[in-house]
């Protein structure tokens, strides 16, 4: 039973903002960026902007699916797990059960997985510090095999043919980890190459908190003495921007990333609309 005395400090919204979808609550789309958000939300319809100071700004809509209207919203979680990890926290406690992020990443597979293209994640490395407050380092961060198989659908179903599903890997840093910045620039290259070796696909900075949190929501949940009425389900969809050691602003990742959204619009719908044909 969720609190229903908890005030989010860093999102304008309440629980009857939160609620829908036949007791489910509204699929969110978590972005980094508040730009993105509001992207995402120019696809809704009956749009509704709950503007916050830290420009975690919510924006509450709905999408329609063979004849069903489902309750969504879309939100930035900011940069890096510690920002992503109070967003989720406050959702949550305000009753949501279903997030989809949209982000971008650099490839560790550069001959498999080029800028432009995007990753269904399965699991995430977690090379951060925010969830080892939660978890110890031996548990693994998970997505929702709901998500990941919606995904694969929506990709199908949209002739989707760049989607590469597996795992990724979240750090604390871009500019040291990742674009070895610093004196420790030649261990940050070896650990990178190490991820490679290994066969981890991309590298983020959010996923990792995203599912650990997830999964321990949905221990808290089982507490309640009962079987939930609804799990919480996350995935995540990444488009893939650039290498680890080259970014830029092209013309293949700005596709890349209009095409996560898309993906992740259909993902949304066809999640939706079998979980309400399920509750009804």
């Amino acid at each position: 039973m969720f609190n229903t005395l908890f005030k989010p400090f860093h999102i304008n919204a309440s629980f009857d903002d939160i609620a829908g979808n036949d007791g489910i609550g509204r699929y969110i789309f978590l972005t980094g960026s508040d730009g993105r958000a509001k992207q995402i939300a120019e696809h809704f319809t009956d749009v509704e902007v709950k503007h916050h100071e830290r420009e975690h700004n919510l924006y509450l809509g709905n999408l329609k699916s063979d004849g069903k209207k489902i309750a969504v919203a879309s939100i930035a979680t900011g940069m890096g797990c510690p920002s992503a990890e109070i967003i989720l926290h406050e959702l949550y406690n305000l009753g949501a059960k279903r997030f989809l992020r949209i982000g971008t990443a650099g490839t560790l597979q550069p001959s498999l997985i080029r800028t432009g293209e995007l990753v269904n994640v399965q699991a995430s490395v977690r090379d951060e510090g925010t969830t080892r407050h939660y978890a110890p380092i031996e548990l693994p961060a998970i997505a929702s095999l709901e998500f990941i198989t919606s995904i694969l659908v929506a990709a199908e179903k949209l002739g989707m043919t760049d989607v590469h599903t597996g795992i990724v890997h979240c750090k604390s840093s871009l500019y040291a980890r990742e674009l070895a910045a610093g004196p420790q620039a030649p261990d940050n290259q070896k650990y990178m190459d190490l991820l490679a070796q290994s066969g981890v696909l991309a590298t983020e900075m959010e996923t990792a908190t995203l599912f650990i949190q997830s999964q321990l929501y949905n221990y808290q949940l089982m507490q309640e003495g009962t079987e939930p009425q609804h799990r919480v389900l996350a995935g995540a969809i990444l488009a893939v921007i650039g290498t680890i050691d080259h970014l830029e602003i092209s013309q293949a990742a700005t596709d890349a990333i209009n095409n996560a959204i898309s993906l992740a619009l259909e993902t949304v719908k066809i999640l939706a609309v079998q979980e309400l044909i399920e509750t009804n």
